[in-house]
């Protein structure tokens, strides 16, 4: 693809509503069937538009791929929780019409190279057992799984397994 008609960058205020409908829409398509459905739903609702323009007020460590205008994805990051890795995704999501088309590893290439400008010189990512698609594409990216741990939904624990590239 032109390379203009990709584009990883910052996002701005104007962004939020998308990335609010970006989040709805790729939660329910990632969590549908494996995270209880009001829980889901919870989670969804705290994240919308005005949730958005605080986190980008408050310059959360955060990429947009941008696909032909269109805001197609989403990673956070920042240092790691685990203390056996330095730097942490915390979210990479795309809009489900975006997935299959190598726009992921696009956005987790970038944020990769993030991380390494703060110095960080390893990452960990965090994903639930159950989201077969998820590990499947962590594990094609080359990650090696290092630890488990569980989630809390409601009154349902979820295991979940942490990737680490070095």
């Amino acid at each position: 693809m032109p390379a203009d008609v990709i584009q990883v960058r910052a996002p701005t205020r104007r962004d939020a509503p998308a990335l609010a409908a970006l989040y709805a829409e790729a939660w329910r398509c990632a969590y549908r069937g494996i995270i209880p459905h009001l829980s889901l739903e919870r989670m969804i609702a705290r994240r919308g538009q005005a949730w958005w323009e605080r986190a980008l007020d408050e310059r959360y460590p955060l990429l947009l791929l941008d696909f032909r205008g269109e805001v197609a994805g989403y990673a956070t990051f920042g240092r790691s929780r685990l203390h056996r890795t330095q730097g942490e995704i915390f979210e990479l999501y795309l809009h489900p019409i975006y997935q299959g088309l190598g726009l992921g590893r696009r956005l987790f290439d970038e944020t990769r190279t993030r991380l390494l400008d703060r110095r960080y010189k390893d990452l960990v990512v965090w994903a639930l057992a159950d989201n077969d698609s998820a590990c499947s594409f962590y594990l094609g990216l080359g990650g090696k799984p290092i630890a488990e741990g569980a989630e809390r939904f409601g009154q349902v624990s979820l295991r979940k397994i942490a990737f680490a590239w070095s």
